[in-house]
């Protein structure tokens, strides 16, 4: 109860430190805090800048609270679109990669909509790696640590059906016009994309085709502004693009599929 009478201070604290969603924030502090310390702990947290997500320990996505931590990126709403679109595609089973991968949520939130599938992930850093697994061991995923396709297990060559890739778009230029919650506690390797913010795309682009099964998909975040670019990288890999968008969620895609058998 002396939690909850400290509601209002909360919200108006939370408010100055600009977040937009002080009232429901407070709600998640309040409801995660076990003591009135805690609670003040993870409020000057807050108000330092720390995301929420990064307090709590979790982040809601698709509707399933995924494992995220310290350093690792937390994964955005309109990611959920690319998410969605591959479960439109999929079967029960498939072979699912995903990768730059972060704590995992994307695959893991696939399988769920699926309800099973053979799910692998990978991504460079270690902190994400170890939170990716927190969510993908319940779900018999395994997530790999190393750069880009280079740590996963060679039998999946040819096998991969879809290929769910959320890597850094950012251009360079632009990462200091971005919130502080995210250039200063998210991994810049999680944001940077180079100096037109498509140099990790592009190497994707090129490993793609000798991993996806025929027929397999690529489906990769982007912005709406990059499309056309993205689209063209994965035509000149040998894949068909199609782009992809939902204006809700200010979401853009560009799904790539492999030629089919014959």
């Amino acid at each position: 109860m002396a939690l909850v009478s400290r509601s209002k201070s909360i919200v108006a604290a939370l408010r100055d430190a600009g977040c937009v969603f002080a009232e429901d924030e407070a709600r998640l502090l309040i409801e995660a805090a076990h003591h009135p310390d805690e609670l003040s702990h993870m409020v000057d947290l807050r108000v330092g800048g720390l995301p929420l997500e990064h307090i709590l320990g979790w982040v809601d996505f698709c509707g399933t609270r995924m494992a995220v931590g310290p350093g690792v990126f937390v994964p955005r709403r309109r990611t959920e679109f690319l998410v969605r679109q591959a479960a439109l595609t999929t079967k029960p089973g498939a072979v699912v990669v995903d990768l730059c991968c972060g704590s995992g949520a994307i695959g893991a939130a696939l399988y769920d909509l699926l309800g099973a599938c053979e799910l692998h992930a990978a991504d460079i850093d270690p902190a994400a790696v170890a939170c990716a697994q927190r969510n993908l061991g319940p779900r018999g995923g395994a997530a790999y640590l190393g750069d880009l396709f280079e740590p996963l297990p060679r039998r999946l060559l040819g096998r991969v059906d879809v290929l769910l890739v959320n890597a850094p778009y950012v251009p360079t230029r632009s990462i200091s016009m971005m919130p502080p919650e995210a250039r200063v506690h998210e991994p810049a390797a999680a944001l940077d994309g180079g100096p037109d913010g498509l140099d990790v795309q592009r190497r994707v682009a090129l490993g793609a085709p000798v991993w996806l099964s025929p027929g397999g998909l690529l489906l990769i975040e982007t912005s709406r502004q990059q499309a056309g670019t993205t689209a063209g990288l994965l035509a000149q890999a040998g894949l068909t693009p199609e782009v992809v968008t939902d204006a809700d969620l200010d979401a853009t895609l560009v799904v790539g599929a492999a030629p089919g058998q014959g």
